[in-house]
């Protein structure tokens, strides 16, 4: 493996920052149902005060054809290239406790190598505890509280906020391989994974980033403003929730995920919030015949109907 220091450049502030801070990370990309992640790091990088430490290498680790940048063409020549950006931050909350904030996108390549550079970083800062975020489509109610489920070694948080412990498979991501390897080494680590709605993925729903705004905070001790996220998700849910007053299909989907739910928080902790009257998990082709009935009852409603995506 090539030397890991190799994939970022350390700003001049470097030197500033103290030992001893907590980590907040969140990469965009495979798990941001609800645009959760991009919506939580957005607003910490515009509402706190922030200064960039270190900048991770985009032609190491980025897929360019993938996720292309962005370039405008102004008349006769291009103008305002917006490349896409990897980087670790010195933050400071609502109440001047600061933190160390990683950001931007999950690198395409060299996972590995990516992994031993952030735990370089750890260790380089001496940072106290990690906590990221990321979501994940659920066939579960939007009129019901977001659910998380908490990995790694922070067993009070386990304990405390996991709604939903499962046995199974799933597919990584790259904060995956980096809790798993800070894991073996005893470092304080907790990743909440936010059960979006499956109906709103593809929406940006402002209340998965208050969420993990809540989260993080729980986890950490960290202060964040919250008030305009709190106003746009009310105002999100009143437009979704206009739809399902005027759609009997889509008020009937609903209505089965808030039963699901609701037997499942009413105390038995055997059975998985997301199972059906018989017991069994809806398949994957399942929840995306849902989505699809969702949409199509979406687009084809009434023409005052109002599209839930904020403006």
């Amino acid at each position: 493996m090539e030397d890991p220091e190799g994939l970022y450049t350390l700003s001049p502030d470097v030197v500033d920052v103290p030992a001893g801070l907590p980590l907040v990370a969140g990469l965009t990309g495979f798990a941001d149902a609800g645009g959760a992640v991009s919506l939580f790091t957005t607003n910490l990088r515009e509402t706190l005060p922030s200064t960039v430490i270190a900048t991770f290498d985009n032609d190491a680790l980025l897929d360019y054809r993938a996720r292309r940048p962005t370039i405008y063409f102004e008349q006769d020549h291009l103008t305002n290239y917006q490349p896409a950006s990897l980087e670790l931050r010195l933050a400071t909350d609502e109440i001047g406790q600061q933190f160390l904030l990683l950001s931007g996108y999950e690198p395409d390549f060299q996972w590995e190598r990516f992994t031993s550079a952030v735990l370089g970083l750890v260790a380089r800062f001496q940072v106290k505890s990690t906590t990221w975020v990321h979501a994940i489509p659920m066939p579960v109610p939007h009129t019901r509280p977001i659910g998380v489920t908490v990995s790694g070694n922070r067993s009070e948080l386990i304990e405390t906020f996991s709604v939903w412990k499962p046995h199974t498979q799933v597919l990584a991501n790259a904060l995956h391989l980096v809790e798993y390897r800070l894991q073996e080494l005893d470092h304080p680590i907790a990743g909440f994974v936010l059960l979006i709605p499956h109906y709103l993925s593809d929406t940006e729903f402002p209340d998965a980033a208050f969420k993990a705004l809540e989260s993080v905070s729980s986890a950490t001790g960290l202060i964040f403003s919250t008030a305009t996220l709190r106003e746009e998700g009310r105002e999100f849910v009143e437009k979704i929730d206009k739809q399902v007053e005027g759609n009997p299909e889509l008020a009937r989907l609903v209505g089965t995920l808030e039963e699901r739910h609701d037997s499942y928080m009413a105390g038995n902790p055997l059975r998985s919030p997301l199972i059906d009257e018989d017991g069994e998990l809806p398949t994957a082709d399942e929840i995306a015949a849902e989505l699809e009935i969702f949409l199509a009852l979406r687009h084809n409603g009434d023409d005052d109907q109002t599209n839930p995506r904020p403006e």
